[in-house]
């Protein structure tokens, strides 16, 4: 995506106390915090609800067609606000793409410190937005804005599906392969970028990635052969391979050296730019996995902005699969496997 190269004197990120998805609630407050004393309700067509940890809810229409409702929102991750309003949509239309389908409408959310931070800069968020959304083929068509102590922005996106694509987070198969779409490490960047430490070259490698759409997911919804389907983002990439494993009742074995990671990583983990959504992550799911060291936790527990799309695929159609992502684009290679549930949720090889 070709951004606008207009400055501003503004640098979002100093407004407010988190970054991104890295402003997540950690897994494990967020379960007390779904925990319901209240008998379940039943709705025969909704077909995916808050039960599974999924990326969206999924009404049955009854004919054959699906509609999906998601919404997300966060905190600037970068500087520029019209960056950010792009960043935030893209992460937020994301979660269409990650149950395999296509979305249709967006409307906006935006919370602004009025007293701080004047409302032309806002202007530029929603224009970052827009811009987005048009690539995305939706109109961004409303929204809802409030008086806010720190600057909050993301939609609230509507999607549509075929019955027979939906993609959950909890259906994957023993002996399934597991890929991801974008590189690790978005966490890391963001933060040296925060503490003044980041390469020019590597916070634009970083920003180009999390503008770039999920947009495979909705092709990826029509292969039969994908059993589950997921996008790594605040709880990093062990975190919803634990949703992944723990809802299918399976485990997972990872080759670290096989994971796709930004090359440059290590010198930003030296000077100790790791997020404290790691720690946070680390607290709530640590104790399910078998991991070597220190630079493996800090990489695969990274909170993700607009982070990409964990396909689990079976193993004999390896081939067709790569194949077919390399017709949109995706040169991947698998870099784990699901298998027979044991003491640990994830092995890190």
């Amino acid at each position: 995506m070709n951004l606008p190269t207009e400055k501003t004197d503004i640098k979002l990120t100093q407004y407010s106390h988190g970054a991104g998805c890295g402003c997540k609630i950690s897994p494990a407050v967020l379960d007390t915090i779904l925990h319901s004393d209240f008998p379940p309700q039943k709705f025969p067509s909704l077909l995916v609800g808050n039960e599974s940890k999924d990326d969206a809810a999924v009404f049955d229409l009854g004919d054959g067609t699906c509609i999906i409702s998601t919404t997300d929102f966060f905190m600037p991750i970068v500087d520029d606000p019209f960056t950010f309003g792009a960043i935030a949509s893209v992460n937020a239309i994301s979660d269409i793409y990650a149950m395999g389908g296509d979305p249709f409408m967006a409307i906006a959310i935006l919370g602004w410190p009025i007293n701080k931070i004047s409302p032309e800069v806002a202007k530029r968020v929603l224009e970052g937005s827009r811009k987005v959304c048009a690539e995305a083929g939706i109109p961004l068509a409303g929204g809802h804005s409030i008086d806010c102590p720190e600057p909050v922005f993301g939609l609230a996106v509507s999607g549509k599906m075929k019955k027979e694509n939906l993609k959950r987070n909890d259906t994957a198969k023993e002996g399934s392969l597991l890929y991801l779409t974008k590189k690790l490490g978005i966490g890391v960047v963001t933060t040296a970028q925060k503490k003044g430490l980041v390469k020019e070259e590597h916070i634009k490698q970083a920003i180009e990635s999390m503008l770039t759409l999920n947009k495979p997911g909705a092709e990826f919804g029509k292969l039969n052969y994908i059993s589950a389907m997921t996008d790594v983002t605040g709880f990093g990439l062990l975190g919803h391979l634990c949703e992944m494993c723990e809802g299918s009742g399976l485990s997972a074995e990872i080759d670290f050296s096989k994971v796709p990671c930004f090359n440059f990583l290590q010198e930003y983990l030296q000077q100790k730019s790791i997020p404290g959504g790691t720690q946070r992550n680390w607290d709530s799911y640590g104790h399910k996995i078998k991991i070597s060291n220190d630079e493996q936790r800090a990489i695969l527990a990274d909170p993700q902005t607009s982070g990409g799309l964990l396909v689990a695929v079976d193993a004999d159609q390896k081939n067709e699969f790569e194949s077919c992502a390399n017709t949109l684009g995706l040169q991947l290679q698998s870099f784990g496997k699901l298998i027979k549930k044991s003491d640990q949720v994830v092995t890190v090889l």
